[in-house]
């Protein structure tokens, strides 16, 4: 892990950020993909996100509170609820003002509730993008990720896609998720990458490598699933404890963890709930020394 310079601290502490390079952002976003399906159904990594919200008026206020409270970047896909993500957002927040900033992803088909397929046929995805153009309510689309890449398909011609939807001024930026530094590196020889989705968090630090491999290059690194902790964040470990010293909630903390981290790392807490909401943007406010921080990253690691 990088140590951090007297500069780099000053960096980190800024709440912003600016995508692509022209973009501001708030450093700490939202991800809409919890804003799907009804009571009962599973939640976390198991979630379906195949229906709409079964509260569509309780979703349409919370993401107006989101970007009330401040929140800029909203993520969400046309994956999630087959499209109907998409159109909740739109239902919200559209028309979109300089102070939102929308990301959505293509490149995923949805054959059952529990499938998600990669389909990177150039043709598929410059249809996505237009159909998500038109449920976004939009006539650009400002952070335009590929979902996942699809192993069938050559890179070149999945990133070209979206750099011909960017030269048609359709796409503002191009984001990829859950890549490998040898994909990304061949994704950039193809066209400039303005965002990185990963997973990523205390205990899931396998994109270590990416993270670094984005660091100065005004690439974004882009955490989904930023608050799954495992099982040293209960009552009286290291993250409970940390959490007391700063006077911040567990989950503040491991969000305070990612900020620090780097000031490129843009987390995408998703939550259901107006009092989460508030609390995760909260985490911008949380100062960790760098004793704390290293202290989490080491306790995590083990």
């Amino acid at each position: 892990m990088t140590t951090n310079t007297n500069d780099a601290n000053a960096s980190i502490l800024s709440d912003s950020f600016l995508l692509g390079g022209d973009l501001p952002v708030r450093r700490v976003g939202y991800g809409t993909m919890r804003l799907a399906d009804g009571p009962g159904d599973p939640a976390g990594p198991e979630a379906r996100i195949w229906t709409a919200p079964a509260d569509r008026a309780a979703a349409v206020r919370l993401l107006r509170t989101a970007a009330d409270a401040g929140v800029t970047l909203f993520d969400t896909a046309d994956a999630y609820a087959l499209g109907a993500g998409e159109e909740l957002l739109a239902e919200a927040l559209a028309p979109y003002g300089d102070g939102v900033a929308v990301a959505t992803k293509v490149g995923v088909v949805r054959p059952s509730p529990t499938e998600w397929v990669p389909l990177g046929h150039p043709a598929y995805l410059r249809q996505q993008a237009e159909l998500s153009l038109r449920r976004l309510r939009t006539e650009r689309i400002d952070l335009l990720y590929l979902h996942r890449l699809d192993g069938n398909v050559p890179v070149a011609e999945q990133v070209g896609a979206l750099r011909q939807l960017q030269e048609e001024g359709k796409a503002r930026h191009i984001g990829l998720s859950e890549v490998t530094v040898a994909q990304l590196t061949e994704a950039e020889s193809v066209a400039p990458v303005a965002a990185v989705q990963n997973l990523y968090n205390l205990a899931a630090r396998d994109h270590e490598a990416v993270l670094e491999h984005t660091a100065g290059r005004g690439t974004a690194f882009v955490p989904f699933f930023p608050i799954t902790m495992g099982g040293h964040a209960g009552p009286g470990g290291p993250v409970a404890e940390v959490a007391r010293e700063v006077g911040a909630t567990p989950s503040q903390t491991a969000l305070a963890w990612l900020l620090h981290r780097a000031p490129h790392v843009l987390p995408i807490p998703g939550t259901s709930s107006e009092h989460h909401l508030r609390e995760n943007l909260g985490a911008l406010d949380v100062r960790l020394t760098d004793g704390q921080f290293a202290r989490l990253s080491a306790a995590s690691a083990s």
